[in-house]
C-alpha cells in the first residue's frame, strides 16, 4: 500500500467528529499511514424536519456514500444504526469495531432518574422507537409522561433540559461516552425497559468494494462478535421492511459460560408510538458462525413478529 494520507469521510457534528477521530487513530495504528478527516455535510444535518418525515436516519449516510463512490474519500465512518439495511454493491462494510454500550440514557433535570420524574414530565426524543417503548413502560407502571419530538445535536438536546423547556431527554449512551460526556447521564435505561435501535452503539467503517488492500487493512479493526450481533439485528429490521426511523428496537446479546461465548439471544420489539400496543419477542440459539446464519436468525424472529401483527404497529412500512 502507498504511504499517502488516507481520507476519512465524516459528518461534521461533534459526535461524528469524536467517533471518526477515534477510528482514525486506530487506522493509523494498524496501517502506519496518516489519516486526515474530510468533513461532509449531509441532508440530515441541515434539514430541520423530523427524521421520520425526511426518510429516517439514512439521510445522514447518502452524502458520505456519494463521496466514497466519487473517490473523494477513501473510507467513511457511520453510526451503524443510521445505515439503511440494503448495502450498495459498490461499497463494503470493511469493519465493525467492538461495540460501545448499546443502551439509551436519560439526561434529566435535578439529576432525576426516569422512574422518579414527576407526573406530567415532558421527555424529548426524535425517535419513534424510544417514544413507543417509554410510553408503553409508563402505561404499565403508572407513570404520567409526555414524549415530545425534538431534533438537534447533543448540545441542543441537553440544552432543552438546562433551559427548562423539557424535564428530560433520551440519548444513546455510546454517543455521550465517545464525546467524554457520560457523566451528564442521570439514568441508564435498562434493556428490559427500552430496547436500543438495531446496531446502536456500533460503528461501521465503509469503503469501496474494489479497494482490496484497504479492505484487508481495515479488517484488523473488525470484531466478529459485534458483527454477527448487528447482522442479526439489521436482518430483523430488513425483514420487517422497516426503515431506520421505524419504532423497532432490537438487541443481540452474546451469552457466555465463563469465558466461552456459547449462545446468542436476539430480542426485538415493535410498538405504536403512543405505547398502547407492542409486539415483543426473543429467540436464543447457538452463536451463528456465518453471515447467512446471522441473517437467518433475524429473519426468523421477524417472521414470528409479523405473524403476531407487528406490521400494523409500524405505521407506513418502508418501501
Amino acid at each position: 500500500m502507498s504511504t499517502r494520507a488516507l481520507r476519512l469521510g465524516t459528518r461534521r457534528s461533534k459526535l461524528a467528529m469524536a467517533q471518526s477521530g477515534q477510528v482514525a487513530d486506530a487506522v493509523r495504528r494498524v496501517t502506519g499511514r496518516p489519516v486526515e478527516l474530510v468533513e461532509i455535510t449531509t441532508y440530515g444535518d441541515v434539514s430541520r424536519e423530523h427524521l421520520a418525515q425526511i426518510g429516517g436516519t439514512g439521510v445522514f449516510v447518502t452524502a458520505l456514500r456519494d463521496a466514497l463512490l466519487r473517490g473523494e474519500v477513501d473510507f467513511a465512518v457511520h453510526s451503524l444504526k443510521d445505515l439503511p439495511t440494503t448495502q450498495p454493491e459498490d461499497l463494503v462494510l470493511a469493519a465493525v469495531p467492538v461495540r460501545e454500550d448499546p443502551r439509551d440514557v436519560i439526561v434529566a433535570r435535578d439529576a432525576l432518574k426516569f422512574t422518579d420524574l414527576p407526573r406530567g414530565s415532558r421527555i424529548g426524543t426524535g425517535s419513534p422507537r424510544r417514544m413507543a417503548q417509554l410510553n408503553a413502560y409508563a402505561r404499565t407502571h403508572g407513570l404520567d409522561i409526555e414524549t415530545v419530538p425534538i431534533r438537534g445535536n447533543v448540545d441542543t438536546r441537553i440544552g432543552y433540559v438546562k433551559g427548562g423547556e423539557l424535564d428530560a431527554v433520551v440519548l444513546a449512551a455510546a454517543g455521550l461516552s465517545r464525546m467524554g460526556r457520560i457523566d451528564e447521564v442521570t439514568d441508564f435505561l435498562s434493556i428490559d425497559t427500552v430496547l436500543p435501535a438495531p446496531g446502536q452503539g456500533a460503528l461501521a467503517i465503509e469503503c469501496a468494494a474494489h479497494d482490496a488492500d484497504l479492505i484487508a487493512a481495515l479488517g484488523a479493526l473488525d470484531d466478529p462478535f459485534t458483527r454477527v450481533a448487528v447482522t442479526a439485528e439489521r436482518s430483523l429490521l430488513a425483514a420487517l421492511e422497516a426503515g431506520c426511523s421505524a419504532p423497532v428496537g432490537a438487541l443481540a446479546d452474546l451469552l457466555a459460560d465463563g469465558q466461552i461465548v456459547k449462545q446468542m439471544r436476539l430480542r426485538a420489539v415493535v410498538g405504536t408510538t403512543d405505547g398502547t400496543r407492542t409486539v415483543q419477542l426473543s429467540t436464543t440459539g447457538p452463536v451463528p458462525e456465518t453471515h447467512d446464519g446471522a441473517m437467518a436468525l433475524g429473519r426468523e424472529l421477524a417472521a414470528e413478529m409479523l405473524a403476531q401483527g407487528a406490521a400494523g404497529l409500524m405505521g407506513e412500512r418502508a418501501q
